[in-house]
Formats: structure tokens, C-alpha cells, sequence
């Protein structure tokens, strides 16, 4: 996984901030224990936005929480836990089982494109859109893939994402941190992805959380670059660096974003 530019030295800077620091937190919806946990984060003031889940157990509630609180929620495409809401149609489960049967079999299924499994992903994303639609009122305006699998060879090269959305793009790292093949993958499907959607300049993990340097330095990018954090607040560590003020010390002058909203250019909208 690959930035699209290395990581810039931030010393002797003193040019205006111009960046976002937005911190999402990811299985919106999942269940009822990730959504509680998650809104402690968002009432805590550590959160940007949510990813969230349908055709789950806490799907409805989730949503009529975040429609009530006005929580800035995209949508969490999911290819490869089995949705869990009771009575789900059994079409929407079998093209869900091929899916995830073929993405789960082999570490190289996101990277091949599979004809055979055209028809299941266009279902499933569309699916899953209208239930967004259904549950939130709109359309999403920002996607994002459970286990990253938005990122699959089915998806991006079918084109299914809908245009002009906000999309995550692939993991950042420094130079030297992956494989040069792994390097130039990434970056032809971050590549492929900016001509149709709207992508963050860098994306990272909230965890590891040590050593500390790790997220200052990536908090710091957030003074000049749009930064997406992920996280998952049903993670003990994650919940209590995100509640107890631990990310709070981090930020220090880069605050945390209210929303999730970028431009075409990856430059914050402001």
C-alpha cells in the first residue's frame, strides 16, 4: 500500500494550514455494541464521520441516530461478513456468499478480476446502495470497503462505485515500507480511482498507537494534505485513546475535521 507522493518534511514550515485532519470510524451499523462505542467517540468530539454498514443487525439504528444527531455517515461496502440482519433475501445472501467465498479463498482475489462474479458484484453494490438510500434518505456521498474489498479488481476496473464520489484510496507509507511491485499496484488503482472520484492525499490506520512519533507525524501531513484516519472504536485501545484523551494530546493545533468533505483536488473544502 502506497501514498500517492512520499511523506514531506513539515519542519520549518510557516505557511497557512491548508489541510484536514479527518479522523472516520469504520462497521457503523454492525452491531449494536460497535454503534454505542462508536457515538461515545463522536460525543467525545474525536470523530470526523462514519462508514457505515447495512443489512446488519444495528443497521436501522444506527442510521435513525445518525439522521437524528446529523452524524456525517458514508457507506461501508461489505463483501465478506455475512450480512446479519433476520429475514435478508436469500438472492442478496447467495450473491454474497460467491462474493465473499471467492475474495476470502486466496490472498490474490482482490487483484483478479473475476467475469464469472460480474453479476454478484453489481448486485451487491447496488443492493447496498439502495439500502443506504432507504435507511439514510440520500445517497452516499463518500464509500469505503470492509476489509478494503472496494478496492477489489471487481469493483474498480467494473467501474460500480458511483461518480463523483468521495472513495478511499489505498494505505500510505513511507518509501521503502513495501515492495516495489506492491508499490505499483496500488498506485495504478489510486490512479484509476482519481479520474472518476474525489481521494483524501494520504489514508492511514489509527493503530499501531506507539510509538506516539507514528501518529504525530501523520497528524502533522493534516496541516498541508487532506488525511483520513480509520478506526475501530470496538477496539479496547482504539476506544480509550479516542474517549480518554489520548488523540487529544496527539492533534495538539491540528483540529480534527467536523466532517468528512474534500475537493477534486484533494484540497479541503473551506
Amino acid at each position: 500500500m502506497i501514498a500517492a507522493r512520499t511523506e514531506p518534511s513539515m519542519q520549518g514550515s510557516a505557511k497557512p494550514r491548508t489541510g484536514r485532519l479527518i479522523i472516520n470510524a469504520d462497521d457503523w451499523g454492525r452491531d449494536r455494541e460497535v454503534t454505542d462505542r462508536t457515538l461515545d467517540c463522536i460525543l467525545c468530539g474525536s470523530l470526523s464521520s462514519v462508514s457505515a454498514m447495512v443489512f446488519m443487525t444495528d443497521s436501522e439504528r444506527a442510521a435513525d441516530i445518525a439522521r437524528q444527531r446529523g452524524i456525517d455517515a458514508g457507506l461501508h461496502l461489505n463483501f465478506t461478513t455475512p450480512f446479519s440482519t433476520p429475514g435478508t433475501r436469500s438472492r442478496l445472501l447467495d450473491h454474497h456468499n460467491r462474493v465473499a467465498g471467492y475474495l476470502r479463498g486466496s490472498r490474490l482475489a482482490q487483484a483478479v478480476f473475476h467475469p464469472g462474479l460480474v453479476p454478484s458484484f453489481e448486485y451487491l453494490v447496488a443492493a447496498q446502495l439502495d439500502e443506504f438510500g432507504r435507511l439514510y434518505g440520500k445517497a452516499p456521498g463518500r464509500l469505503d470497503g470492509h476489509h478494503h474489498m472496494h478496492l477489489c479488481a471487481n469493483v474498480v476496473l467494473a467501474r460500480l462505485l458511483p461518480p463523483s464520489t468521495i472513495v478511499r484510496r489505498n494505505f500510505s507509507f513511507q518509501a521503502g515500507e513495501k515492495s516495489i511491485g506492491n508499490r505499483i499496484y496500488r498506485s495504478v488503482i489510486d490512479r484509476i480511482l482519481a479520474r472518476r472520484h474525489r481521494l483524501t492525499d494520504f489514508f492511514f490506520s489509527l493503530e499501531p498507537l506507539a510509538p506516539p512519533e507514528r501518529l504525530q507525524r501523520i497528524f502533522d501531513l493534516s496541516r498541508r494534505f487532506v488525511v483520513e484516519v480509520e478506526n475501530h472504536a470496538c477496539e479496547p485501545a482504539e476506544y480509550l485513546f479516542l474517549t480518554h484523551g489520548g488523540i487529544r494530546e496527539l492533534v495538539g493545533d491540528c483540529p480534527i475535521a467536523p466532517r468528512f468533505e474534500i475537493g477534486w483536488s484533494g484540497k479541503a473544502q473551506r
